[in-house]
């Protein structure tokens, strides 16, 4: 008897914007991505739209995108903002990924880009260009003076093995579930380690965690791994 595939889950997606027309422009983009479900949201809607999982975020002219990325984290603290924009240079990057989205497509990025982004994006990692990663190195370099010292090991064991697992590209389910332990609990954690090396987010923990060697190599390298997530960061 043959058995019909697994049907994949829906990956609920709202356009962020008040122009019907980028709804319209995404939504012809993405119609070959059959998992993928559009709806176009209002700013002032998102925060009471708990099924979306994905957020599409433009930055228009008079918009200062970093606010209203601030404001998008304190409505919807767990969903994924991917910011979309013409000709966004690395310093603005850099930026509206320390201010919470999880990745930046340039709106003359190839559809495959975009597509790839979500998928990346909603499997826990951060998409960005490569140029971006080495300005996170330098930052991470520059600010060694503040929060955790290099060559100091303040962890716990518990500690350790989310930090393992963080670098690897984890996502806070999967980090939970090896150890035991609930999602909220990984969530306490990572905001104590976020608090202890002095960084913002997780990719910069990730980045001064291997740039300053918080984490010996073998600790880093420790067993029963779960399979790592694609890349956190790639692009152009």
């Amino acid at each position: 008897m043959e058995t019909s595939p697994a049907k994949k889950t829906t990956v609920r997606i709202a356009v962020i914007d008040s122009d019907p027309l980028r709804f319209l422009g995404f939504r012809a983009l993405l119609s070959s991505e059959t998992d993928f479900e559009l709806q176009s949201v209002s700013f002032t809607e998102i925060g009471t739209n708990q099924e979306v999982d994905v957020g599409l975020l433009g930055t228009n002219p008079g918009r200062n995108i970093l606010e209203v990325l601030t404001t998008l984290k304190a409505l919807r603290p767990g969903l994924h903002v991917i910011v979309t924009g013409c000709n966004m240079d690395e310093a603005a990057i850099l930026k509206a990924i320390v201010a919470g989205a999880k990745g930046c497509v340039d709106e003359a990025a190839s559809v495959g880009e975009l597509v790839q982004a979500i998928r990346i994006v909603l499997a826990g990692s951060v998409w960005a260009p490569r140029r971006v990663l080495a300005m996170f190195v330098e930052q991470a370099y520059r600010s060694s003076n503040h929060g955790l010292s290099v060559g100091q090991r303040p962890f716990t064991t518990r500690e350790k093995e989310v930090l393992r697992m963080l670098v690897a590209g984890c996502t806070n389910k999967e980090i939970a579930a090896p150890l035991g332990i609930e999602e909220r609990t990984v969530k306490a954690h990572v905001a104590k380690l976020l608090r202890k090396v002095g960084v913002p987010n997780r990719v910069m923990l990730s980045v001064r965690v291997i740039t300053h060697s918080l984490i010996s190599s073998t600790e880093l390298m420790g067993a029963a791994l779960p399979p790592a997530q694609p890349p956190a960061t790639t692009g152009q």
